[in-house]
Parts: C-alpha cells; structure tokens; sequence
C-alpha cells in the first residue's frame, strides 16, 4: 500500500506546501486534416505536502514531468487542473500583485550554474536581482550589506560582490546562484536538478551546503533530480514520478533498500552512489 498523502507526519511542522490533484496538459500540433491530436498529459494527478523545515525528492527520467512541477510550483506556468497552495493560498488563484507579494517566501534554484548567471552583471547585481522585486526595494547600502551577508553564508567573501560570474569554478557559480535564492529570505527554495552540471566532489559540497542552510534558516526544499544518489543525501522523503503520475513515495532509505514499483528499481539500479567520503 502507498504511505499517506502526506510527506511529513510530525505534529510539530507546520505545512509550508501543498499541492492536490495537479494535472498539466499541452496541445499538440496537428498531424492530420481528419484526427484531432490527443493532448500530451505531462502531469496526471499529483498530490503531496511539504512540511516547514523539511526536504522532499522529486525523482524520474527526463520527460516524467518534474520541470512541469517546478514551474508549476513555481507559479511560472498554470495547472489544467488541481491547486498548489504556499501557507494555506493558493498561488494560482492570486492577483498579479499578490503574488508578486508572495513570491519573497518561495525562491528557485536552477540547474544549470553557467547558464542561469548572467555573465555581463557583477555578482551583487545578481544576487541582488530578487530584491529589486520587491515592493519596498532596500536603499542602496542596505542592499549591498544583504548581498555581503548572504555571500558569507554561502562560503564566498565578501569581495566577491565586485566580481563577474566567469571569474568563478562551476561550484562557486551555484552558490551564486543560491545566494540570489536565500536574499529575500524565503521559506520554500525549488531546486531543479541544481548539481547535475557539477562533478562528484562539488556536488557533495553544494549538497552539504545546502544542508546547512536548512539547518541554519529553516528553510524547506522540493529538490528535483534525477539521480535517487542525490535526494538520498539531502532529503527526508521522496516521490518517484513516471509518465506525469506518484508511482511510490517514501524515506529514501525505503526506496533505496525495498523499491516495490519496477520504474523505482529501474532508477536504483542505475543510480550511482557518492564516494563515502564526500558524504
């Protein structure tokens, strides 16, 4: 039998996310004069719950239809069906300036460090870009002192403000990239596939990292992956999604050790494991 609907059971958490019944279909161009295509169903029915301070993996293939969440969860695209709700509103059924309003408590992380950075911006311009949207942006200095602090939680010097993204490895560049996520202090950060563009050891260092920051901020993750490895490392719970739709869900030790759905022992067999000393 699936476990609960809901990823966390502690009475003490509070839940920050809830998505119920989410469905997300695409018109396909059309082949033929006489048949209609059939919609391309990337997401069928997908439901969870995220509780505050806490980490769920959102596991598949390319083509399962994580990005499609993400961006759902995000707000960046609208559901054919269903409701995503951040601290009980939902996000889809809020004005333009509500949810710019709201958009300070859920930040995102991308996946790619080399594309996501805009290389002709200094670094303070843009970790700083997320304040900018704000309805009551902070004066100049307040910014720069934001940008300084939130630079030294990430490990990077305060100095590094000046710089530009080229002067940085690919490992410094996601905590660039997370920097910009935490400046408007968020309770909820998406991060899709946020180390795959890394090499093993960096990997584990931004993972470890982010590990940090969650104990130190509270913060909440929906991590996307596709390697079982990963979300392993960093998250508490998981969902398996194949073809749009929750196949299994569990600790990622249940998953790792009694898979039950044959796509989750498909994706455990192929999942390679971080070296023991990067963990």
């Amino acid at each position: 039998m699936m476990p609960s609907e809901d990823i966390k059971t502690g009475a003490e958490s509070a839940c920050l996310l809830k998505v119920t019944g989410l469905h997300r279909s695409y018109s396909m161009a059309r082949s033929s004069l006489w048949r209609k295509p059939e919609p391309l169903q990337a997401l069928r029915g997908v439901s969870f719950t995220l509780k505050a301070g806490q980490s769920l993996g959102v596991v598949g293939e390319s083509g399962s239809g994580k990005s499609t969440l993400a961006r759902l969860v995000m707000a960046l695209d609208t559901p054919t069906a269903g409701t995503v709700q951040l601290k009980g509103r939902d996000l889809h059924r809020m004005s333009s300036h509500e949810l710019r309003s709201a958009r300070r408590d859920f930040q995102m992380v991308f996946q790619d460090p080399y594309a996501s950075l805009d290389p002709r911006m200094t670094v303070e311009r843009i970790v700083a870009e997320p304040l900018c949207t704000l309805e009551q942006p902070p004066a100049r200095e307040a910014q720069r002192s934001q940008v300084q602090t939130v630079l030294s939680q990430v490990g990077l010097r305060a100095q590094d403000a000046d710089k530009y993204p080229h002067e940085f490895s690919g490992g410094q560049r996601q905590r660039i990239a997370i920097a910009r996520a935490l400046i408007t202090r968020p309770q909820l950060i998406v991060a899709d596939e946020p180390v795959s563009a890394l090499d093993v050891s960096v990997q584990a260092q931004v993972l470890n990292l982010m590990q940090q920051l969650q104990r130190e901020l509270g913060l909440s993750y929906l991590f996307i992956s596709h390697d079982l490895a990963v979300v392993q490392h960093v998250c508490d719970e998981v969902i398996v999604l194949y073809q749009g739709q929750i196949v299994e869900r569990g600790t990622p030790q249940k998953l790792f050790s009694a898979p039950e759905h044959p796509y989750t022992q498909a994706l455990v067999k192929a999942a390679p494991r971080l070296p023991a000393q990067y963990r």
